[in-house]
């Protein structure tokens, strides 16, 4: 018999309003009978490895939309906006290399003037229900080390703890601090890509939920490393639909809209389950 097909669940960057509306889309998937937590592997970025990290805790996909729809107390408001671009495309627009363009990036992160990284590592921890790494599916998150501009992943077996991994995934350049693990600090995972689906390779089914699929560099937008993991690959994109999009708005940091957009995904949900379900028959 062939081997039986391995999926991998690929979880992209959006901000708080990225963590409601992929939620929402699993938990109106799973009422469908479409069960994404099912992976063998599980990639968060930013936004997608807060996700990763709930989704894979063992506590049901339904509790973890019904906490979407609450008020987001404990929640740190900001603003991604031109000016924030303005300094992104700074770094990533100018001759060079995708690694000296994330090294510019990492010195505007690590200059920037941001709230202490105590306070923003305790936001994530509020966030994840369990601090552990789950024993399966392998779950990778993210990040990007701030100084030499290296692509890292996170896993069990790294010897860091899941929040400051899930921490340093979510380090939005500019906005929010860089995270310090072993004397090293690390940025947004996003800042190298929009998902990282590249780490998917291997797995012949994948599915990737991703609030953007843009990137100042091409080498980071999902269709190009989408289209890399080979012709052999079952794949689909779910990104926001209109509806979604307005319920999104124009700053995906703002967590008065985390309902509004976990209650979108979820609807829109509906009109992505046979396209999801087609790719893991």
């Amino acid at each position: 018999m062939p081997p039986h097909p391995s999926f991998a669940l690929v979880l992209g960057g959006g901000g708080v309003t990225g963590v409601a509306w992929e939620t929402g889309i699993i938990a109106g998937l799973a009422a469908a009978g479409v069960d994404l937590t099912r992976a063998d592997l599980v990639v968060g970025t930013s936004a997608g490895a807060v996700v990763a990290a709930q989704v894979t805790s063992g506590v049901p996909v339904e509790e973890l939309y019904e906490r979407q729809r609450r008020p987001a107390t404990g929640e740190i408001a900001a603003h991604f906006g031109a000016g924030t671009m303005l300094r992104y495309a700074a770094a990533g627009l100018r001759p060079g290399d995708d690694r000296q363009a994330l090294r510019r990036l990492g010195h505007a992160a690590r200059t920037a003037d941001t709230v202490d990284e105590q306070v923003r590592r305790d936001v994530i921890a509020g966030r994840l229900p369990s601090h552990e790494w789950p024993d399966a599916p392998r779950v990778l998150i993210t990040a990007v080390d701030a100084e030499t501009g290296e692509e890292v992943a996170f896993d069990r077996d790294s010897g860091v703890d899941l929040v400051s991994a899930v921490a340093a995934s979510c380090a939005v350049p500019v906005v929010w601090p860089t995270v310090t693990i072993g004397g090293r600090r690390y940025m947004d995972g996003g800042s190298r890509s929009a998902a990282n689906v590249h780490l998917a390779r291997g797995h012949d089914r994948v599915v990737v939920l991703a609030p953007s699929t843009a990137s100042l560099r091409r080498s980071g937008r999902v269709a190009t490393e989408l289209a890399a993991l080979g012709a052999g690959v079952r794949s689909v994109v779910v990104t926001p639909d209109a509806e979604a999009k307005a319920a999104i708005g124009r700053n995906v940091l703002d967590p008065a809209r985390r309902a509004a957009a976990a209650e979108t995904g979820r609807r829109q949900a509906a009109t992505v389950v046979a396209a999801v379900a087609g790719v893991l028959v």
